[in-house]
Order: structure tokens, then sequence, then C-alpha cells
């Protein structure tokens, strides 16, 4: 049974059982801002779960787009993908347990209606009670109304029969069914041969019935919900694999003309290379889609990674350049049915512009690499993966100190939270447009008064609002009117000429050698953040120690002009600007 087929007869069936179907939520939360990325199907529908009304009504049927990159380096196994599509059938305080679970059953053994699986292959496991709610008692003897066996039927604990989506929200125990995916079948197991059947995975978990009757707050269970509601879910990539008989969800329709594509167009044979590539392809398009773009943080930096590592696996492959926007194309062509969203003709150009970013500052890395260049540097300044530069040391004979590497991304990742929950070094106070202009403006200032007072200038301090910048700096004399507008001409000259503004992360040790700029008095953590601005001839004009963030071009800041200079303290002056 083909994907579409899987697609059609799971909506319809729950239609006709009195369900509004629903089309998919975005990728990208919209009330959640715990997440990045909608990772379950319940998660757009929570508020309607602890009771508001859903205008649809109270049964409801969706195939949700989901993704989770937390086990990215995992994805290549026969497991592991970074989007997947999860078929789900929703209670909102009218059905229970006996309604979810004989249509459970009904669609994955009907062959008129479902799925037509041999029940003698199914196995079923349930809830054994903790402290936060009993043993659930009914739901094994729904299952054996239905013909399943007790046998067949296994008691596990929270950690694998209990659904919760972290530490806030509705949650519940859950009844898991399994199918038996070997040829010859294995018959009647134990409960220890289950569990092994499940690792080696000659068993594999098909559906979930969810009977979400509690709310879990700050990680602990606090009570019972004011309704009673049902979450199901069914992942239509597994799903296929079962129908289809393949080993992988890359064996099945979904991926087989993209990998098919790929191995075309490779010349060498790598399966987990493909399924990297064909599975971050896919996930690109559908994170492009729900208008996700490139970035340095957030969810943007994971569809930068998912791009980069394509990128990557692609050259491990050998495929040619532009095989890859073939590819992207493919993908779009094939789900567009499912998902009218990738219909947009502006999807490729947010894919095409990061990946030829990447490939120049891959060229870059390579022969910073021949430079012997820290592989720290390589990853967060050249975009460089160290699983690269890990296989070029091997391939030269060279040693890479993977712990010494592991302790500065750690340092980095460190430096990036601080900055992404807005702690950022010189005075600025948000994170605003206009904050940002001032704040990049700061650097400018800094280089402007060095060239026009001399290089005894160091900063003293800054404060920055949407409205006006404040720079205090070394100088025991008062700022002279022609001095001032030189200073003025000299940052409006710059800003003018459009300047990149670039960030590298790096050792502090290093940044100090280069002769990068940092606050007098202020003290920096091992890795440090430079912000580096060149003029159209390469040469320096600022390169300085900051947390950030910045604006990416000093065409964006607008005409600088000084509104005030005085002192501010001994030896210290201040001056007041804005940008119009």
């Amino acid at each position: 049974m083909q994907s579409s087929e899987i697609r059609k007869r799971f909506l319809a069936f729950f239609e006709k059982r009195g369900h509004a179907v629903l089309p998919s939520a975005s990728l990208v939360p919209q009330n959640d801002p715990s997440v990045l990325f909608n990772t379950a199907g319940m998660q757009p529908l929570v508020p309607y779960l602890l009771g508001q009304k859903h205008p649809a009504g109270d049964k409801l049927v969706n195939i949700q787009k989901c993704v989770r990159t937390g086990d990215l380096d995992d994805i290549g196994d026969r497991r592991h993908l970074s989007f997947f599509q999860m078929m789900g059938n929703w209670s909102l305080g009218s059905y229970f347990k006996q309604e979810a679970i004989s249509w459970s059953y009904e669609f994955l053994t009907s062959p008129e209606e479902g799925l037509g699986l041999d029940p003698n292959r199914l196995y079923v496991t349930c809830f054994e009670g903790d402290e936060n709610a009993p043993r659930d008692e009914e739901s094994p003897e729904i299952w054996k109304s239905l013909g399943i066996p007790e046998h067949r039927i296994y008691f596990l604990g929270a950690e694998d029969n209990w659904w919760s989506p972290g530490d806030n929200g509705p949650c519940g125990p859950d009844s898991e069914m399994f199918y038996d995916m070997t040829e010859a079948g294995l018959g009647d197991l134990s409960k220890e041969d289950f569990l092994a059947a499940q690792k080696t995975e000659d068993i594999i978990e098909i559906w979930n019935d969810v009977f979400m009757e509690y709310e879990k707050k700050d990680g602990k269970v606090v009570g019972k919900l004011a309704q009673k509601n049902v979450d199901t879910g069914a992942g239509l990539e597994r799903i296929a694999a079962v129908m289809q008989k393949k080993a992988t969800a890359y064996d099945t329709d979904l991926f087989e003309p993209i990998v098919r594509y790929i191995r075309q167009h490779s010349t060498d044979l790598n399966v987990r290379a493909e399924r990297i590539v064909a599975d971050h392809i896919r996930a690109s398009v559908f994170m492009i889609a729900d208008g996700v773009v490139p970035a340095n943080t957030g969810r943007g930096y994971v569809l930068r990674r998912l791009i980069r590592r394509a990128v990557r696996f692609s050259d491990v492959l050998g495929m040619p350049e532009g095989t890859l926007t073939d590819l992207f194309e493919l993908v779009r062509e094939m789900y567009v049915d499912a998902y009218p969203e990738l219909a947009s003709n502006s999807l490729l150009a947010a894919f095409t512009e990061e990946e030829s970013k990447f490939r120049k500052k891959l060229e870059q890395g390579l022969k910073e690499f021949e430079k012997g260049t820290d592989p720290f540097i390589l990853a967060t300044t050249y975009g460089f993966p160290i699983e690269l530069t890990l296989e070029l040391a091997q391939e030269q004979g060279k040693t890479i100190d993977i712990d010494d590497f592991k302790k500065k991304m750690t340092e980095h990742q460190e430096l990036s939270r601080t900055s992404s929950t807005g702690m950022f070094k010189g005075g600025l106070g948000d994170t605003s447009e206009m904050s940002l202009r001032y704040h990049t403006a700061t650097h400018l200032l800094n280089a402007a008064l060095k060239r026009v007072l001399g290089e005894h200038v160091k900063q003293r301090g800054s404060n920055i609002t949407p409205e006006r910048l404040r720079f205090d700096f070394s100088h025991s004399a008062k700022v002279t009117d022609e001095e001032k507008e030189k200073i003025t001409a000299l940052m409006n000259e710059w800003v003018s000429k459009g300047l990149v503004v670039t960030r590298q992360e790096m050792p502090r040790e290093e940044a100090e050698k280069m002769g990068a700029e940092m606050e007098f008095g202020a003290k920096y953590p091992d890795i440090v953040s430079v912000y580096s601005i060149r003029d159209t001839d390469d040469t320096p004009i600022s390169m300085e120690f900051c947390g950030g963030p910045h604006v990416e071009n000093t065409g964006t800041l607008g005409v600088f002009s000084i509104q005030k200079e005085e002192a501010s303290s001994a030896g210290v002056r201040r001056i007041k600007a804005i940008l119009s």
C-alpha cells in the first residue's frame, strides 16, 4: 500500500466516525515558545486538550508535520528521521478508552477500510501504574474483547507507557501496539523475549493511544484535567515501511525516489551518507515552506545545520554541484499534493543561497585546515564540520585533540545561550532593529575616534536604546568642532559603502593575538565572539570582542550625527549620537 493510500484511508476512516479533518499546522509553533518546532501531533492542540473549545468540534483527525533534531547525529541509521508525519486522531472530552482502542484495532486490521494487517502479529503494552496513576486495568480488558490474547499484553512502567510532551502540559498513560516484522512470525512471546525482539527491531511500535487525563507542572503530575482526552499517534513513515514490507522508511515510496536520485548522481556508495542527504533535504524543504530561514540562532540554525550537512555528505558521495538543487525540487514535487504550501516557487532561493555560502566557507575552511587552524575555529568561523576535520586529519596522519574541541564547543554553546537570552555586552538594552544599528555604530565610532583623535582612545562603556547611542571613551581634551566633523564624515563614509559585518568565535588568547579591541576593564570568557568590519579594499576598520548582536551590513545604519559631546569623568569623554 502506497503512502498516499495510507494517508487517504486514515483520514477517511476517522472522518466517517465523526472526526473533523484538520490540515497540518505549521512546523513553527504558534503559541509555544518552549520548543523550536512542533515535535508531536498534540503540540498545536494543547490549549484544546486543556479545555478550550476547538472550533471544529471535539473529535479531530490530522497528519501533523513534525521535526525532531535532538538525535541528529543518529540520522543515517535504520530508524531516525529529522522530519516525519504523525497521523493522529483526537478526542477532546468526547470518547475515551473503549472507542480509541477499538478504532485503533479496526483501522490496523480491517482490509476494507484500514490497513489489513494480520492481527496474529500484534502485541500490546499497557501502563503498570506508579505513584502518579494506578495500573491501567481497563485497556487490557478492551484488547482481550477484541481478540488479543492475554499473554500478548504486557504491563510496563512510565518510561515506556506514559506520554508527556515535557515538564508541563497534559499527559497520561498509554497503550502501544507493536507489529511482528519477521518473515516467519515470532508467535507467542514472554515479556523478556518481547522486549528483546523490540531491541533487534524484529517487532516495532506502530501505534500509540495516549489517555490524557492528567496534568504536569514543572515536571510533576499535579492532578487530573477537567476533561478526559485521547491523543493517538502513528508515524506515517513507519506505517509505510510495515505496509510495503521494507526494513526502513528510506526504502519506502516516501524516500525511494529521493535515494534513487542521490545514488544515480553519486560516484561512491555510502548508505549512511545517502540517508543523511535524503533526510536533510526533505526536512529543509518543509522548514523553508513554513517560513524558516537559515540563521545562526534558534530554528534558523537548525535549518542551516541541516543544509550544510546535506552539502557536506553530498560531497562525500561525489555528487556534482547543482544536483542538490534538483533534489530539492524533486522533494517539493513529491509532496506538494499533500502539502499545498510547497507550491511556492520562492522556496528554492533560500536553499541555493545557503548552499552557495557554505561552499565558499568550505573552500576557505580547507585552506585554513592546511594552515593548521584550530578545529574549533574551523567549525565556528568557517562552518567546517568536525567530521570533515577528523577525516582530513586521518588521511594526512594528523592528530586532532577532540576533547579540547568539545570543551571549546561547550563554552561556545554557553556563550550562545547567554546571547540568545538577551545578555549582551556593550550596554545593549534590547534586540530591536534600531538597537542593533546603534550597537554596530558604536564599533564604527570607536574606530573613527582612534583615526581622528589617536590610538590612545579606549572604550570605557556604552549605553544603547532604540533612540540613541551613548559612548564613553578615554580622551583628556574636549573634542573640537573640527574633530567632530571629521568623525561624522568618516562614520557616514563607512555607512555609505555598505560594508559587511562579520562574526567569528575563537579562544580569547587567539583573539588577543589578532589585535581584537576589548572594552577597558571588561572580563571575557575563554571563548569569545569577535565582530569585524573591513573596508572595500579589505583593510581592517574595526575588530572588537563583543557578545553581539549586530546588523549584517553598515549600509542599513542610516545617517550618523553627533548630538552632544561632554566630559563623563576625569580623562573620559562622552558622545551622544543618533542615526536617522
